[in-house]
């Protein structure tokens, strides 16, 4: 869903001897034959998720009997839970019988992935946690780099590093997480001598809406880098978000089953917990660099913020994350909100429904939605009007940001 989550998450099939290749980046072959096999009901993630794999069919070493497309699916009312069967259907279609489709489920957390499920499973959170921490490092620090194009170069050395650590073959959960641990403090050396300029704070910008489009550059036509164009700085929900979700999902699901005491539940408070000391680990190296940037404790807590607006405990997936991220990044002193969707999408749609009523009770913060279909509109021009009034709303807002330290300081 990024280009460093999946690269670290390439890095973790590696690591159980599973020949595994990130696809090449999304283009204007990608939008043509992800076109040529939708009908135009599908969103937009379809498309582009569709297109990129049906490129890889189309490479002179194709080997359809050695290749495997790796497309999660989910439950709930995204049409996202079709993708898979979308993409096993044109396989199909096209002859390519021998290509398998490797689809776990968010119903179980992913867990059904196979025999090396545990192993591939633990290896592959501390992948997506490195991946996001990088991210982070990223947003955080280009918007006040002193030499344009620093900061990129950085972050992909840095990236390389922790995908050579998660990848390697043959090693104890504990040995795995030291050395990435210690590829994310040279990440932190690495990021330091960064040539930065605090002493201008910029409008902090909170990005929510579907985890596809906001993750995906291709997708949302790297609209951080636009934000951060305009004088901004962006604040990216990320992907550990939603692997909490799919666990309190879990759990919430497991007490409708009448199993709250059950093996099955113990289950997933042991694998949360260990998740949560690995989560702690890997923070460990860069958690300054994070002051006024922390994320929620719990993923509850987002969804407790939800809930005056759209109930948990009835509407499904995204809306209730991006409402309640909304309202939890306000808290944080956001001088506005960006919601990223695809055109059509219903979790969109339905937060666009309810933010009104959110910016009105929370001292009328500006959220705006940008939707995403892959076709040109003048997004520079909306988001300068967004832009502005953030600013005006920054000059008023009742609730400040917290700052690092680094902040007001310049370095040489």
């Amino acid at each position: 869903m990024s280009d460093d989550g999946s690269r670290a998450f390439a890095a973790a099939f590696q690591s159980i001897g599973v020949e595994a290749q990130v696809t090449p980046p999304s283009d204007t072959r990608t939008l043509q034959l992800g076109a040529k096999y939708t009908s135009g009901d599908e969103c937009y993630p379809e498309m582009v998720t569709l297109g990129d794999f049906i490129r890889i069919t189309e490479q002179p070493d194709f080997d359809p009997s050695a290749t495997a497309f790796f497309m999660p699916t989910a439950g709930g009312p995204c049409r996202f839970g079709q993708y898979a069967p979308l993409l096993q259907k044109v396989m199909k279609d096209k002859g390519l019988h021998e290509v398998m489709v490797v689809s776990p489920s968010s119903s179980d957390s992913y867990a059904a992935i196979g025999e090396h499920a545990g192993e591939l499973t633990r290896t592959a959170w501390r992948a997506l946690v490195s991946a996001d921490i990088l991210r982070k490092l990223l947003l955080t620090t280009r918007p006040y780099e002193v030499d344009k194009g620093e900061t990129d170069a950085v972050h992909a050395e840095c990236l390389e590093d922790v995908c050579a650590a998660i990848s390697r073959r043959g090693l104890k959960h504990k040995d795995r997480l030291a050395i990435m641990v210690r590829a994310l403090e040279r990440t932190r050396a690495r990021f330091d001598e960064i040539r930065t300029d605090y002493s201008e704070v910029r409008p902090l910008i909170g990005v929510v809406g579907e985890i596809f489009c906001r993750l995906s550059t291709f997708s949302n036509e790297d609209l951080i880098r636009r934000i951060e164009d305009h004088g901004g700085e962006g604040w990216l929900s990320d992907v550990a978000e939603w692997i909490w979700y799919t666990n309190a999902e879990r759990r919430k699901y497991l007490k409708l089953e009448g199993k709250r005491f059950s093996k099955a539940m113990l289950g997933t408070h042991i694998k949360a917990h260990f998740q949560h000391k690995d989560e702690h680990a890997l923070m460990k190296p860069v958690e300054d660099y994070f002051i006024g940037y922390e994320e929620p404790h719990d993923v509850m807590d987002i969804l407790e913020l939800s809930y005056p607006y759209l109930p948990y405990t009835g509407a499904l997936g995204e809306m209730v994350l991006s409402v309640g991220k909304a309202v939890y990044l306000y808290k944080k002193g956001a001088d506005g909100i960006v919601d990223i969707s695809p055109f059509t999408c219903m979790n969109g749609i339905v937060c666009e429904a309810v933010y009104p009523r959110v910016t009105a009770e929370h001292d009328s913060v500006p959220i705006r939605n940008f939707y995403f279909d892959g076709t040109l509109s003048d997004l520079d021009r909306d988001l300068g009007i967004f832009m502005e009034l953030a600013s005006s709303y920054g000059r008023r807002k009742k609730v400040p940001r917290r700052l690092p330290p680094r902040f007001g300081r310049a370095t040489a």
